[in-house]
């Protein structure tokens, strides 16, 4: 027996797959790729999503593909014939590797568009997804879907770091729920990191084979099979525990630099996060440093809002109370929307420029 292959609630015979007629770019990035993968093709071109910096194509080979699906399908415990729900753009890295665990693995895929609530017209529970952080927001808001999560194997969440109001709520998932840690250049996650249960961690374990360092910025280095043993210097800097636990504390190109002092975006973040979380405010935000002439750089917390008046004193006497003088926002400004890459990320650098380029900006 095969393993069972929807996309979009359509029935998709293996045998007829070049007779398939996809209706979206999504169904059609889905179909071509399975196609390529059956015909045995040994290497892929895949963009970056640019999130950190401008997007590329760079080659990837089937056998790191192949090696970093069984990573994860060990890790997890993924069995043949469940189902994998693939609900991310199968045009990047991250779609492209759910298809092939279930591939390789001989599980059955259920593929839907890419929407906030992948789950919303699903009958019956998958057992394994990969997701993005304002997906797994917008289901735990009803409880049918919620139900579903609750009946799954393993979840997987990327692509942004996790609010504390997202991960307060996870904790009354039952089902195992994973922050991954990777990129496309590592060809997927390299590392997961308990967000739930008795299991909950603060840190990142990273699959056996992988071998992990530190460059003299403090930023993770990285070598395994799927970088094809080169060592892949990141922009991330870590807490390295050992030689297979780290905690992630931010971007090296995120740090900020007002007047002689070094402070780290994330870590005023995570701050920020706990505020919005005790306010009961779900907007996004991130922290960036903007021109000053006084200190070169000043700390600026920037939130997707048409305004925030009438919380920004809460907010404010909360940031002072929880943070050094340093590290706390010197200004606090709203953005109606922010940019996004095209897998559904921030664009920092963009939503920045969009700030000094409009006037719809309100400074507070």
């Amino acid at each position: 027996m095969d393993p069972a292959f929807q996309i979009n609630g359509k029935t998709v015979a293996w045998e007829k797959l070049d007779q398939f007629d996809p209706s979206n770019p999504f169904e059609k990035t889905t179909i071509d790729f399975v196609r390529q993968w059956l015909s045995g093709t040994s290497t892929f071109n895949i963009h970056t999503s640019g999130s950190t910096g401008t997007p590329k194509a760079i080659s990837i080979t089937r056998k790191q593909m192949e090696t970093s699906a069984r990573f994860t399908i060990n890790a997890l415990q993924l069995q043949p014939f469940q189902t994998a729900l693939v609900c991310l753009d199968t045009g990047y890295i991250a779609g492209k590797m759910m298809l092939v665990r279930a591939l390789i693995n001989r599980m059955n895929i259920m593929a839907v568009n890419p929407s906030s609530n992948p789950l919303e017209n699903i009958s019956y529970s998958p057992d394994f997804a990969a997701v993005v952080p304002l997906q797994l927001e917008e289901m735990l808001k009803y409880e049918q879907v919620t139900n579903h999560l609750n009946k799954m194997s393993a979840i997987i969440v990327g692509g942004a770091p996790i609010s504390t109001m997202l991960e307060r709520k996870l904790q009354q998932i039952t089902a195992p729920v994973y922050a991954t840690y990777g990129m496309t250049e590592t060809v997927s996650h390299i590392a997961l990191k308990r967000l739930n249960g008795p299991e909950k961690s603060a840190t990142y374990t990273t699959f056996e084979e992988v071998k992990l360092g530190l460059d003299p910025r403090g930023c993770l280095t990285i070598q395994s099979a799927l970088t094809n043993h080169e060592v892949l210097i990141t922009n991330d800097l870590v807490n390295l525990a050992d030689n297979h636990h780290f905690e992630w504390l931010g971007r090296a190109d995120n740090t900020i630099n007002s007047g002689g002092v070094k402070i780290q975006s994330e870590k005023v973040e995570k701050v920020v996060s706990q505020i919005l979380d005790e306010l009961e405010l779900p907007n996004r935000f991130f922290v960036a440093g903007l021109p000053d002439e006084k200190l070169g750089q000043k700390v600026c917390l920037i939130i997707e809002a048409e305004s925030v008046q009438s919380d920004l004193k809460n907010i404010a006497v909360r940031l002072q109370e929880k943070l050094d003088k340093y590290e706390t926002p010197k200004s606090i400004l709203s953005i109606p929307h922010f940019s996004e890459t095209p897998t559904g990320k921030i664009n920092r650098k963009k939503t920045l420029k969009n700030l000094t380029i409009t006037n719809k900006t309100q400074v507070i």
